[in-house]
Formats: C-alpha cells, sequence, structure tokens
C-alpha cells in the first residue's frame, strides 16, 4: 500500500510564474517556482496523503501578479478506477476558483498578458524599496535603500482594499489558498460578512527596457476586520497574515506589518489593532516591531525614563541602568510604571491593552539593575499583578501557598522569553 501512497504536502508543488522579460533581471539565487507548502491537511485530510498514484505531482500554478491559475497531475501509474482512489484534482477544485487554466501554452500566454496589464487593486498606502539581488551597488539587503526611481532599486508596495473595491472579491479567490497552506488551522474568511479589509504586498520591479516598464508581482496579504469599540471607534483585528515562501525571512513580514500599523495611526476611527490567536512566530515578529517602535520614539522613551534616555541608532535608546538615586529612575516607567501615564500613551499608540503592557515590561527589563532590590521588587509586583489577572479564572482555583508558585514559576518564564525577545531587537 506504500508504494500508493503519495504525502500530500511533498506532492503539491507551488509556482509564482514571471513573464520571461521579467526573469531576465532576476538574480541568480531568486526562484518563484517550485515551492512546497506547509499545510495541506485542510484540502486533503490529516494524514496528508493521498491514496492510488505512485509518483504523483500536483503543479498547481500562479501568475506571479494576477494570480491566473494553471493545475496539473501526473504520475506515472496509477491504481484502477474500480479501486478506492483519491480523487487529487476533485479534491483541489473544491478550494480554488472555477476557469483555471488546463493547458500550459494557454496559462503561459496568460502570464505573458497579465504581466503588462496587472495593476494592484485598492488604494496604495506605503512603499519601501531594495536593492536589486543582481545589482553590483554595494550595501545590499534589508538595511540598505534607494530612491525608487533608482535603477538598481526593487519597489515593494502596500495596497488596501475591501470587498467594495472592483475587482477584487475574485481577486482575494485565487490568493486565499495560501491561508490553507500556511496558516495553521487557518480557513476560509466569509465573504458575505462585508465589513473585511485586506492589505496586499507587492514587489514592483523594473524590466530592462527602454521606456522603463514595471510590472507587479504578488508577495502576501493581510485580513482585517473592525469590531464596534465603545462609545464611537472600532477595534481593528488582524486576523490572517502571510507572507510566500520566495519572500520569507527577507524582513518583507515585518514591512507589512509595520505598514498596517502606521495605516491604523491615520484613521481616527480605529481605537487600537488587536491581533485574533497570534502563531508563535506571528507574535515574536509583532513583539519585535513594537518594541523597535517604541525604542524609536523619542517623546515617549524621555517620558518613560527621564531626562537621561538618548535615541540613537535609528531609534534605539541606550541601555541604562537605573539605581535608586539615578535621574532615569523619575521616568513614568517607574518602577512601578505611572498607571494614567501608560493608559494616556496606550491610546495614542493604538495599541491593545496587553500588547503595550508587555511591551512596557520590557522596556523596564531592558533598564534594570538586578542591584536596585527596591526596582526589582516593584517590576515583579507589576509584572505578577498583570499575570494573576490575565490567568484569574485558574489561579483563584489554587491553594494560596500553591497560587504563589505558580506565580513566580510564571514571571520567570515570562522574564526569559522577554531577555529573547529584547535580543533580536538590541
Amino acid at each position: 500500500m506504500a508504494d500508493w501512497t503519495a504525502n500530500s504536502t511533498d506532492a503539491l508543488h507551488l509556482s509564482l510564474v514571471r513573464a520571461n522579460k521579467d526573469k531576465e533581471v532576476l538574480g541568480v539565487n531568486e526562484s518563484y517556482e517550485n515551492f512546497h507548502p506547509t499545510f495541506t491537511y485542510p484540502i486533503y485530510g490529516e494524514d496528508e496523503k493521498v491514496y492510488g498514484y505512485t509518483d504523483l505531482v500536483i503543479d498547481l500554478r500562479l501568475a506571479s501578479g494576477s494570480l491566473s491559475q494553471f493545475l496539473n497531475i501526473t504520475y506515472s501509474a496509477k491504481l484502477p478506477s474500480s479501486s478506492t482512489i483519491d480523487d487529487v484534482r476533485g479534491t483541489l477544485e473544491k478550494f480554488i476558483p472555477e476557469g483555471y487554466h488546463q493547458t500550459e501554452a494557454e496559462f503561459l500566454a496568460r502570464v505573458e498578458e497579465d504581466a503588462s496589464s496587472f495593476r494592484p487593486l485598492g488604494k496604495k498606502i506605503h512603499s519601501y524599496t531594495r536593492i536589486a539581488p543582481n545589482s553590483t551597488t554595494k550595501g545590499k539587503g534589508a538595511a540598505t535603500t534607494l530612491p525608487e526611481d533608482h535603477p538598481d532599486a526593487v519597489v515593494y508596495e502596500v495596497w488596501h482594499a475591501t470587498w467594495n473595491t472592483p475587482g477584487f472579491r475574485e481577486y482575494h479567490r485565487r490568493m486565499q489558498l495560501f491561508i490553507l497552506l500556511y496558516i495553521e488551522a487557518g480557513s476560509y474568511i466569509n465573504e458575505e460578512e462585508d465589513s473585511w479589509e485586506f492589505v496586499v504586498l507587492y514587489e514592483k520591479r523594473k524590466r530592462r527596457a527602454t521606456p522603463v516598464t514595471e510590472t507587479y508581482h504578488f508577495v502576501g496579504y493581510s485580513s482585517l476586520y473592525p469590531f464596534y469599540c465603545f462609545p464611537d471607534k472600532v477595534r481593528l483585528r488582524l486576523s490572517q497574515f502571510v507572507i510566500v515562501p520566495p519572500y520569507q525571512r527577507q524582513g518583507h513580514g515585518s514591512a507589512l506589518y509595520n505598514a498596517i500599523y502606521q495605516y491604523v495611526l491615520t484613521r481616527p476611527s480605529i481605537s487600537e489593532l488587536t491581533v485574533e490567536d497570534p502563531a508563535e512566530a506571528f507574535e515574536d515578529l509583532r513583539d519585535r516591531n513594537d518594541l523597535a517602535m517604541l525604542l524609536g520614539h523619542a517623546a515617549f522613551m524621555a517620558e518613560g525614563l527621564g531626562s537621561d534616555a538618548v535615541s540613537h541608532d535609528g531609534g534605539r535608546v541606550a541601555r541604562t541602568r537605573t539605581t535608586a538615586k539615578s535621574k532615569a529612575a523619575a521616568g513614568k516607567l517607574g518602577p512601578p510604571a505611572d498607571r494614567a501615564w501608560l493608559e494616556r500613551w496606550r491610546k495614542d499608540l493604538k495599541i491593545a491593552g496587553r500588547q503595550f503592557h508587555r511591551l512596557v515590561e520590557m522596556l523596564i527589563e531592558l533598564h534594570l539593575n538586578p542591584a536596585d532590590t527596591r526596582a526589582a521588587k516593584a517590576y515583579r509586583l507589576q509584572v505578577k499583578e498583570r499575570l494573576y489577572r490575565f490567568n484569574y479564572e485558574v489561579l483563584v482555583q489554587l491553594e494560596e501557598r500553591e497560587r504563589f508558585e505558580k506565580l513566580e514559576e510564571t514571571f520567570q518564564s515570562v522574564r526569559e522569553d522577554y531577555q529573547r525577545i529584547l535580543a533580536m531587537v538590541r
């Protein structure tokens, strides 16, 4: 039986296909074709197994910008149709839009056509640049930026859309498959819920042509949903967030998250940005970027740490250990932190309560002098109070001694995690 059973995650090959002229400008190590999903259990079942074929290949290609699709199934042998075999094509067809291309020539012609005509849908809200991988410009990487019109610049644009954006509903049906394939327990959203908002990230790449021709390529997206917030605002919940594998580990996830956050700050109707049940990797991304934002916020850091706070290196603040007599101890971060001051800044920065207080605790941890017993005790009590409130229903059921021990154990675990996160942003 094993010879006729294939792992659906290994069998599914994904490609973001570019037009020939777009491939000419790619760097040696750039590859956007023939990568695999992380999960296929939402499609092919919990075991991620497909029965009835040998050497099975599920070839799903998408035009890199428009996401027009081509699906082809190949195998070296198949059990007779009278046997109980899995319907590979029919199963996948339930999760992709109708009308996908079934001949390679037809699909490649569509790729060439869409490359010239496709443009992002909605409104551009942010852009940033990176140096092209095939550039001879020094200082390649995320830390170096170029003007958008520089010949060696690759531009990345963030676009905002809703169901009311012409053509976006159909586009979303083509891109939502990535949610199932790369987000644990990911699922499709309900199109009948009108309030959904979307933020999509694209690469805009120049061709070797005169006049200059630029084409767009899908990088990733996030879906957002507003909830009523008394008395007259909404909380915007970040529900789904995905960057496709060819663009991962290059800082694009952070760029997209920060673009969303900055967009939230521009909208008076939004009270705060929240995140729905974040995965560990996304929680780290969120923590790193939120913490970097606070460290680079001159007014917040000056008030929080007192007059000794000095911003440098793109907004980071020098690590200074507080003592009982230091000027930095006069800052609003304390410890203990000034609660009224914290709430005022939390509202201004539109950060959800638990997240903001965790960030504040990290900042105190960063500047805390362990030899200052007064400050160390105040910090410990501040963190434990938050943990107690957050875990109240569980802790209240424990005996007093066990409750104290559990709180201390959790406190030490939280501090270790804070140190891990702080090490990423120093």
